[in-house]
């Protein structure tokens, strides 16, 4: 089977979509992001922010923390991905050459995206599609590797689940 194309590792990523109602923005999302990027904790793979204003006008920027070479690269990779689920090995170049180009801008998220989400979005509020690649976890994943272990599993709880989920896995109560 031919290799995947080769890109320098990275942490897991994750999609975050977020909605403020009322436009209302204090200036407190971008201090905090910043100080996460530069603790080395995420960094933005890429961002999509669309603002529908009350009478429906649309404003749309995009952010990338990936220089154009990363982005071709982690396009590469996921293309190369998506094209030997489709094809198999006989879909990896294919693949790998389609992710390239598609992230040649910079941005996973496109048009259609903005689309999407433009016309999902009520008036007067805010969305944002956020893909966060967690270098934090980035060493921890590396060793995995070289010690030659496979993930089998990644959830995120959030903390108000985490009760359920410990009350599923607790024993019943003796009677």
């Amino acid at each position: 089977m031919p290799d995947a194309p080769m890109m320098e590792s990275m942490g897991p990523i994750q999609m975050t979509c977020l909605a403020f109602p009322g436009n209302q923005f204090k200036g407190e999302i971008l201090p905090e992001l910043e100080q996460l990027k530069k603790a080395g904790v995420v960094r933005i793979v890429d961002l999509l922010l669309v603002r529908k204003d009350e009478l429906g006008n649309v404003m749309v920027t995009t952010a990338s923390d990936l220089d154009w070479q990363e982005a071709v690269s982690f396009g590469s990779y996921v293309g190369a991905l998506a094209g030997y689920a489709a094809g198999g090995p006989a879909g990896i170049e294919k693949g790998a050459m389609a992710g390239a180009a598609e992230l040649a801008d910079g941005h996973l998220f496109d048009q259609d995206d903005v689309f999407r989400v433009t016309q999902a979005l009520p008036e007067n509020m805010s969305a944002v599609l956020v893909l966060f690649e967690h270098l934090w976890a980035k060493p921890m994943l590396d060793a995995v590797d070289r010690a030659g272990g496979i993930e089998l599993s990644n959830d995120w709880i959030r903390p108000e689940e985490v009760i359920s989920v410990a009350h599923r896995a607790a024993p019943p109560a003796a009677s």
